[in-house]
């Protein structure tokens, strides 16, 4: 599996933490389930924030929408109460139902009272539209599609053209998954910002590498109408307020890249951190948080700019040629890069 490194392409100054990837982040791991069948090109990407009940100890998380042409579940809760309960799938966005009552069900196996004896439970979902590369119609992706993502989930995340990545495009390149991160010093501790993408966008010709560079991927350029998901994990302390000011950096890293955003593109970040929990009932009237100074949090800003870019051009190198209805591919920017 090639990356944006070794192809020498580097985004940003900032160190990466040890795998490059999202679970840099102690606690987090990802898991995939990929279906490809006939002109079927689609699958789920699981992404558990943290091992245990998350239901009953919630993680502070905070939503930034870049531009709103999508069809996730669970971000309205995530934004106004400030917490995530659940892990988060992708998928793409006829799966969505499906990957919902798959999170409820999961839930529910671990706290048998949500929805009768105490609330119900705010599952989380996003997709993109893979239907140019996939038959989005067939609904290929079941619960137990789901289920399997998040029970095989690990500490090594595996990009390009898998689960939920399996028939997206970016920039007319094969598109898909990707990943990257970054070290950041605080308090004589090594912490990490980490991001994996869905990366589903971006006109045909627009690409620019961090080098300069151009790539065509000989495609007629078409309006934008794809998405890209951006799931940005620390460890560092942070409040709501301040993963929301995070997370809009992201958008920073997509437009580094030649993105602008279109009418028809669902551009959407969700992020999470793993410092500061909130019980489901508390003892206590008061909860005690911490949180970062802000005197720090442009070394955050950047973070999440340079991995949201990186974490894109690894999902690019990192694809694999797909054959969609009526014979529909993707170039490679893998070829592009050797040449070929």
């Amino acid at each position: 599996m090639a990356r944006a490194r070794d192809f020498g392409l580097v985004a940003g100054i900032m160190p990466p933490g040890i795998g490059n990837a999202i679970t840099d982040v102690p606690g987090v791991q990802v898991g995939h389930v990929t279906l490809r069948q006939g002109k079927v090109n689609t699958g789920v990407t699981a992404i558990v924030p943290q091992p245990g009940n998350l239901f009953l100890n919630k993680l502070t998380a905070a939503v930034e929408v870049i531009n709103g042409f999508g069809k996730s579940a669970g971000l309205m809760q995530v934004a106004e109460l400030g917490t995530l309960e659940t892990p988060i799938l992708l998928t793409n966005t006829f799966g969505v139902g499906t990957c919902v009552n798959a999170l409820i069900r999961h839930a529910i196996s671990e706290t048998p009272t949500i929805g009768r004896e105490t609330s119900t439970v705010n599952a989380v979902v996003c997709e993109c539209n893979d239907g140019p590369l996939s038959d989005i119609q067939a609904f290929a992706v079941t619960e137990a599609n789901a289920l399997h993502a998040l029970e095989t989930a690990g500490d090594t995340v595996v990009e390009g053209s898998v689960g939920a990545g399996t028939g997206m495009s970016c920039f007319g390149f094969k598109g898909g998954i990707g990943t990257a991160s970054r070290r950041i010093g605080i308090e004589d501790r090594d912490c990490h910002l980490g991001v994996l993408v869905l990366a589903n966008f971006g006109r045909a010709g627009d690409l620019v590498l961090p080098d300069g560079r151009r790539p065509d991927p000989h495609a007629a350029a078409q309006p934008e109408k794809g998405s890209i998901i951006v799931v940005l994990a620390t460890d560092v302390p942070l409040d709501q307020r301040q993963l929301q000011r995070v997370c809009r950096r992201a958008g920073a890293g997509i437009a580094r890249l030649g993105a602008f955003w279109g009418h028809g593109s669902g551009d959407v970040v969700l992020g999470f951190t793993t410092a500061n929990r909130v019980p489901h009932v508390s003892a206590k009237d008061t909860i005690a948080l911490s949180r970062l100074s802000e005197s720090r949090i442009d070394d955050l800003f950047r973070a999440a700019c340079e991995s949201t870019e990186e974490a894109i051009l690894n999902a690019l190198c990192s694809a694999t040629s797909v054959t969609g209805p009526d014979g529909t591919t993707r170039p490679l920017l893998a070829d592009w890069l050797r040449g070929r």
